[in-house]
């Protein structure tokens, strides 16, 4: 009796004339085609324009002189910390995404409202409002700088205040992704385990992972983009040390300040590129979780 009951709202659920969603399809064809042709000279405007110039400007100087523009050494400095900045805020923001969501979703405890509106923090702060609070905090004269200072230990104008920074701005992405896709899913399935005799490590990683890996891996895929990708916050801590605390979207604005056109697109032409990646990767994700 269960199973047919399932079956039926699977059904019903994968038939979706039966809320109205085939309505929009009865539009006139014209109303289409404005709508489709609206959207498409919008994104070529203000997206594919764009970034067709941005390649065209790196490598209007040649090809030489767009590798050289990449391999100088503060670029691949402003490279590699980009990438090291991301490497550890992302793993730490899957972390803490992954225990908020399983947290909001699976138990019931005061204060969780306020949990979720503070998960929503980083998003409807500018970041360099977020990039001065952590001046505030750890800087030579802020909360904690008196401290910081007699035990030599430097956050602001250096990697950890960059790495603080950015984990800050893109600690919700991960969190966002998971919330309503474990609301959906609901617990039916890890209370069928628990009563069958699993432990909670084997329901978690038999169960519930398997559910949300490929949510889990698109929160992930966004959280990475807008690490490689953040200016305001890390603008604020890193000091624009040349080598040391700039990353590529500081190093791309210095190059353009100082009227090193070629330079400053060519390392934006790679940071597109990434962009472009994470993007490829995300359709995937789209269209493995559609599957």
């Amino acid at each position: 009796m269960a199973g047919g009951v399932a079956t039926l709202a699977r059904g019903r659920e994968r038939s979706p004339e039966r809320h109205g969603a085939t309505t929009a399809l009865t539009e006139p064809r014209w109303v289409r085609g404005l709508l489709l042709g609206t959207a498409l000279v919008f994104l070529g405007f203000f997206l594919f324009i764009p970034l067709a110039l941005v390649f065209y400007k790196a490598l209007e100087s040649g090809l030489e002189t767009y590798l050289a523009a990449i391999k100088e050494p503060v670029a691949l400095d402003a490279i590699r910390l980009t990438l090291t900045a991301a490497a550890i805020a992302v793993p730490l923001n899957l972390l803490f995404g992954l225990a908020a969501a399983w947290s909001i979703t699976k138990f019931r405890f005061p204060g969780k409202n306020l949990l979720i509106t503070l998960i929503d923090l980083p998003i409807s702060v500018s970041p360099v409002i977020s990039g001065m609070i952590f001046v505030l905090l750890f800087g030579a004269h802020g909360f904690f700088g008196p401290w910081l200072q007699a035990h030599d230990i430097k956050i602001i104008f250096a990697v950890p205040g960059i790495v603080l920074a950015t984990m800050f701005v893109t600690s919700p992405m991960v969190a966002r992704e998971l919330i309503p896709l474990m609301q959906s899913q609901g617990n039916d399935e890890e209370e069928a385990a628990l009563t069958m005799g699993a432990s909670g490590l084997q329901t978690f990683f038999r169960v519930s992972l398997p559910k949300i890996r490929w949510g889990l891996l698109y929160g992930v895929v966004l959280c990475n983009a807008r690490a490689m990708g953040e200016f305001g916050a890390v603008s604020v801590v890193s000091g624009h040390i040349r080598g040391l605390t700039n990353t590529m979207p500081l190093h791309i604005e210095i190059l353009y300040n100082e009227y090193q056109f070629s330079a400053a697109f060519a390392v934006a032409s790679l940071l597109a590129l990434l962009a472009l990646a994470t993007l490829a990767i995300k359709s995937v994700i789209e269209w493995r979780t559609a599957r």
